[in-house]
C-alpha cells in the first residue's frame, strides 16, 4: 500500500506531462494526467487528488473554466490546492490566475526545483 501524496495534472501536451509526472515522482509523488479540462474537472471529483497542476491554454476546456468549476465555493474539490502552469506570462496573467482560484502560478518554461518546492509547500510528501 502506497502512502504517496496523488498529482492530478491537467495538461494537454504530453511532453510537458512526461516532464512533470518524471520530477514529481522521482520527489515521491504519484501522477496521473487529464488532457483537457473538462476532464481535469472530471477526475478532480472522481481520483479526490491532494493536489491540480493546471495547464491554463487547452482544448475543450480551458484551465480558467476549469479552475473555477473546481474551485467553486461549495464544491467537493474547493479545498485542493491548484497551481496554474502556464506558458501565459502577460501582465495580468497571474492575477487572472489567483483571480479563478489558482493557489500558486508557475510559467513555462519553468524551473523544475521551484515547481517541486512549490508541490512540496502545499502538501508535502508523506512519510511510508
Amino acid at each position: 500500500m502506497t502512502n504517496k501524496k496523488r498529482v492530478l495534472v491537467v495538461e494537454d501536451n504530453m511532453d510537458t506531462y512526461e516532464l512533470v509526472r518524471f520530477i514529481l515522482e522521482k520527489n515521491g509523488y504519484e501522477t496521473f494526467l487529464a488532457m483537457n479540462g473538462r476532464d481535469g474537472v472530471n477526475a478532480a471529483i472522481k481520483q479526490k487528488p491532494d493536489l491540480i497542476i493546471m495547464d491554463m491554454a487547452m482544448p475543450e476546456m480551458d484551465g480558467w473554466t476549469a479552475t473555477a468549476m473546481i474551485k467553486k465555493k461549495g464544491a467537493a474539490t474547493s479545498h485542493i490546492p491548484l497551481i496554474a502552469l502556464t506558458a501565459h506570462a502577460l501582465p495580468g496573467d497571474r492575477q487572472r490566475a489567483m483571480d479563478s482560484g489558482c493557489d500558486e502560478y508557475v510559467t513555462k518554461p519553468m524551473d523544475l526545483s521551484e515547481l517541486v518546492e512549490i508541490v512540496n509547500q502545499w502538501v508535502g510528501v508523506r512519510e511510508e
